[in-house]
């Protein structure tokens, strides 16, 4: 489609555009900005204040929620939502900072666990009121007790 300037146009034609996105559009753009400055927040506040990413927080809080604090990798890249191969680099991280440990699966040797470290406990525990205050702050009413 051309303009009146004679350069590209990038309107489809589809109905309502000239009106503006459609209402799924601008919820999803608030969505993606308020993910993108909760996530600036804790990367700011968690690297100043604690060496640490929001990934590398999010490992050391899921292992630390596990009853054995430990998950076994496969599982925990999900529950963090990373590849395989992003989670090994990012372990390895924490390895070398003593915040965690690899080891093979008792019953299935191809398996392996990544365990939390009593170092990582301590991190964690040092981290976690940083990182719930950021989201305290940048998710108001989010914590509210639903019907309450």
């Amino acid at each position: 489609m051309q303009s009146q300037s004679g350069g590209q146009s990038w309107s489809s034609g589809q109905p309502g555009e000239a009106d503006g996105p459609e209402p799924v559009v601008t919820a999803w753009r608030r969505l993606a900005a308020r993910h993108a400055a909760v996530c600036a927040a804790l990367e700011r506040e968690l690297g100043d204040r604690h060496g640490l990413g929001v990934s590398d927080f999010e490992v050391l809080d899921r292992l630390a929620e596990s009853a054995e604090h430990k998950f076994r990798a496969q599982e925990l890249a999900d529950a963090v939502h990373l590849s395989q191969s992003a989670l090994s680099r990012l372990i390895g991280r924490l390895e070398l900072h003593g915040l965690v440990e690899r080891c093979l699966c008792d019953l299935d040797r191809r398996g392996i666990y990544v365990t939390l470290t009593d170092a990582g406990r301590k991190r964690h525990a040092e981290a976690l009121p940083t990182q719930r205050a950021v989201l305290t702050t940048r998710l108001p009413g989010e914590n509210a007790v639903p019907g309450g």
